[in-house]
């Protein structure tokens, strides 16, 4: 779901909407590119920790000064709003998360390079779903070139050794993958799916209804946080 529509979907106005996705695209884009504190559009950012250390920059900037007073505070409350947007659930920031297994003095090198390669789907996780499933867990399509090693549990709520586990993974096409990592899809017990009302026009990634999962029973245990904990279900 992008900014805008999210914020139509917590209840905001459409005109205060419009207004912060408009500074978020717009001013406060420009202002840290015209700094040097970006290098795109601050919508580009999916990391709710890189987001957090730009924000920062950007409000020490004079002219965030100038024109946040002029405007009564309407660019604090977009940066507020649009991270409250990327930290709904939890958030996909693979480097912090990398960094955190690097600076862990309690876990071997050995174990180390294993968990780096699982928290990018490679390695031997990666390697253990496609033993697993043989395909998209979903789809069946079969080039495992193009699949995407998916941990169920997400990887900031699971413990190093529910990291490694092939039963904590799903093996998905990456439009799946993406939707899934979010939120916007979750799958029932039955293996069923189920699509968020956030998921902004589902069909058009192929998103559809009859899509299920053949979970096995050392899934579930998985599933069920991912549906109580990480599915948008309202």
């Amino acid at each position: 779901m992008i900014f805008e529509d999210w914020m139509l979907h917590k209840g905001l106005s459409a005109s205060t909407s419009l207004k912060y996705d408009g500074a978020i695209k717009g001013a406060l884009t420009e202002w840290g590119m015209d700094n040097g504190l970006l290098e795109g559009p601050l919508t580009a950012i999916r990391s709710r920790t890189q987001f957090e250390s730009i924000s920062k920059q950007i409000r020490e900037l004079p002219i965030f000064h100038e024109r946040n007073e002029r405007g009564h505070h309407m660019y604090s409350s977009a940066l507020l709003k649009y991270a409250e947007y990327l930290s709904e659930g939890f958030d996909s920031d693979i480097e912090s998360d990398i960094e955190t297994i690097i600076a862990d003095p309690s876990i071997s090198m050995t174990e180390k390079n294993s968990l780096v390669k699982a928290r990018i789907g490679q390695g031997t996780f990666r390697q253990r779903l496609i033993g697993l499933w043989g395909g998209c867990s979903v789809t069946g399509f079969t080039d495992c070139n193009l699949l995407v090693a998916s941990h169920i549990k997400p990887w900031r709520a699971s413990s190093n050794a529910e990291r490694m586990d092939k039963f904590n993974g799903l093996l998905l096409i990456p439009n799946l993958d993406r939707a899934f990592d979010a939120g916007l899809i979750t799958f029932e017990k039955d293996g069923e799916i189920k699509v968020s009302p956030q998921m902004s026009e589902p069909e058009k990634l192929g998103i559809q209804p009859k899509l299920r999962v053949a979970l096995k029973s050392e899934n579930e245990i998985y599933m069920e946080f991912h549906r109580s904990e990480v599915f948008r279900s309202f």
